[in-house]
């Protein structure tokens, strides 16, 4: 049988369903998607065959079901967007059978919650410092080739070997390098412009990761030493690859509303972190999840680019610290209880199936 959205409301599966992210923490925009999340009961037939279902979904993924032991399972790794379903505000709660009130939520609470929601928002800081370097450094389409990480020693100093090159009117092609014992990246730089000697020049082709060494008879002209900064080269061709794949895939809706608040970073995104990082504060100092958010207006605020990128990160690492000493004095358990979620997971499975016998 295909288990899909459609089954599981065909089938009369549906535990929980409710309106989730930014429209339950009332942070919506007019552009906002309705996302839905909800819980099923598999039948006992499906439950016990080859290939039980997980979870859910529609094409776009605004729509993910969760199968009852998956999001039990979640729930108790302290995952946020699951443990964010129990304190699902009412007028957001679209089905809730009665069963799913036995899902309570000091069950699941715990000082986990410092590494998934607070641990989670400190990946969301590190990515706006990527973004925001990435803004602030873009890296040139043109890709250099590591001739422009070669230095030619030259009076007490050096000089890129590009210039050098163009100095001297020599091609690159017409040298042959021979490498320098004991010494790293260290090369002997001949020259021979009538092709006698047949050197394989300096490089193979513009993409090549190393430099190329040639056979050199006892009378070839020695005309300078390069040095091979191949560490540089390295990490460039990283970046240089890191940067236009982040190119080819970002959201250029959400990178054009980064560009216009003149903030560069990405605004949503920082909006999150902030309401993840408030969140794991409340957890963890007042024991409950809030998922209409009480600061609204502040939070919007960011997402608005209202505040400096170095401002807020300097709030959230205070908050991240914040957040460390509250974890330490917190009277929540380490991890939740699992001995008494497995009952209690049985119990909801027992009475579900009980009821449609």
């Amino acid at each position: 049988m295909k288990i899909d959205i459609e089954t599981v409301k065909q089938k009369d599966w549906l535990l929980f369903e409710c309106i989730s992210g930014s429209k339950a923490y009332g942070l919506d925009t007019p552009q906002s998607d309705t996302d839905i999340k909800g819980v099923f009961v598999l039948p006992q037939d499906c439950f016990y065959g080859f290939e039980p279902v997980e979870q859910v979904s529609n094409e776009s993924n605004d729509i993910v079901y969760y199968e009852l032991r998956k999001f039990v399972d979640l729930l108790a790794k302290n995952n946020p967007n699951l443990l964010e379903m129990l304190h699902t505000p009412e007028d957001k709660i679209q089905y809730k059978h009665p069963l799913f009130d036995k899902l309570k939520p000091a069950l699941f609470l715990s000082k986990m919650c410092k590494d998934t929601f607070a641990g989670y928002a400190m990946t969301q800081v590190k990515k706006a410092r990527g973004l925001n370097k990435k803004i602030l450094n873009p890296v040139a389409k043109e890709r250099k080739s590591l001739l422009h990480f070669c230095y030619v020693l030259e009076d007490n100093g050096t000089i890129p070997l590009i210039n050098w090159l163009e100095k001297h009117s020599i091609n690159q092609a017409d040298c042959g390098l021979s490498k320098i014992n004991h010494i790293g990246n260290l090369y002997a730089v001949y020259h021979d412009a009538t092709g006698e000697y047949k050197y394989q020049g300096m490089i193979k082709d513009v993409q090549s990761n190393d430099v190329k060494l040639s056979s050199i008879p006892k009378d070839g002209k020695l005309v300078a030493h390069m040095f091979f900064n191949k560490d540089g080269y390295s990490s460039y061709c990283k970046e240089y690859k890191a940067y236009w794949e982040w190119v080819e895939k970002r959201n250029d809706e959400r990178y054009q509303n980064t560009l216009s608040h003149g903030k560069n970073y990405d605004a949503k995104n920082m909006m999150h972190t902030f309401r993840l990082l408030d969140m794991a504060e409340e957890i963890l100092s007042q024991e409950k999840i809030i998922v209409k958010r009480p600061n609204r207006q502040e939070l919007l605020d960011i997402r608005s680019g209202k505040f400096d990128y170095d401002y807020l990160i300097n709030m959230a690492e205070e908050k991240i610290q914040r957040i460390e000493d509250l974890a330490f004095k917190s009277n929540l358990p380490e991890k939740p209880d699992e001995s008494k979620i497995e009952q209690l997971l049985v119990s909801i499975r027992q009475d579900w199936y009980g009821l449609n016998s």
